[in-house]
């Protein structure tokens, strides 16, 4: 075996015991200097340094009020870094920890705009759609006068209006592929389950063609007859004139 040099042996000891002083400074740091650090490193968009810091006030257990404020502190970084996904659970767990927090409704509201923003389009995923309409709602029971009411209003008509266009989505592709009975019944329930929001006239018009292709074309005139007396300046109704002119 090769006998290790004094001056190898020195440097390793040193460094151990620079690393060891390190430490020390760290764990010694009160958690009101950690916060501090923490909200230093977030101003300056240092998301990733500011939740490190802020991750260790919640470790040393010095300060339950601060401890609090860091978690709080920890899912806005995530949310301003973009990283939705950590930032809905930071969020769910701070309103699990701390349910009558003044804060709790803010934690809410956000936990549904982390769902919000995972949001890509009709042809993928719609579970964050579900999830933040889902959340919106709550808040809705919950803080019925709430600071972000009207913005939670608003997402909440956006998330609907995702899900109908998810369901003329998957109509129109049952009607392309010929499969008209799963295309009627995809249009026919999003009528029902959206009949204030825009697209209705839409809905109409596909339902409307189903039913001609499927050959009932009397509830096709019916429907394309509703289309025409509840939207008379829909640019669906042109569409509708000429898939009557073809079946009839």
């Amino acid at each position: 075996m090769k006998k290790v040099s004094g001056h190898i042996v020195s440097f390793i000891f040193a460094a151990a015991l620079m690393q060891g002083c390190s430490t020390s400074q760290t764990l010694n740091k009160s958690s009101d200097a950690l916060y501090k650090e923490g909200e230093s490193f977030y101003q300056r968009g240092r998301y990733e340094e500011a939740i490190a810091q802020w991750k260790k006030v919640k470790e040393s257990y010095q300060s339950p009020e601060l401890s609090t404020q860091a978690e709080l502190q920890i899912a806005d970084a995530y949310f301003l870094n973009g990283d939705y996904i950590e930032a809905a659970t930071a969020y769910e767990d701070f309103r699990k920890l701390h349910p009558s927090h003044q804060q709790a409704g803010f934690a809410l509201f956000r936990q549904g705009m982390s769902n919000y923003k995972q949001i890509n389009g009709i042809d993928t995923d719609q579970t964050p759609v579900k999830n933040a309409l889902t959340i919106f709602e709550s808040y809705i029971k919950l803080y019925p006068t709430g600071e972000q009411l009207v913005e939670v209003q608003e997402k909440i008509r956006d998330c609907m209006d995702k899900q109908l266009q998810y369901e003329l989505y998957v109509g129109r592709f049952y009607l392309k592929t010929g499969a008209y009975k799963s295309a009627i019944g995809r249009f026919e329930d999003a009528l029902r389950l959206y009949p204030d929001l825009a697209r209705r006239d839409e809905a109409l018009y596909y339902l409307g063609r189903s039913y001609l292709e499927d050959g009932q074309k009397a509830k096709g005139r019916e429907v394309f007859g509703k289309l025409s007396s509840e939207f008379p300046g829909s640019p669906f109704i042109s569409d509708a004139n000429k898939a009557m002119d073809s079946f009839f």
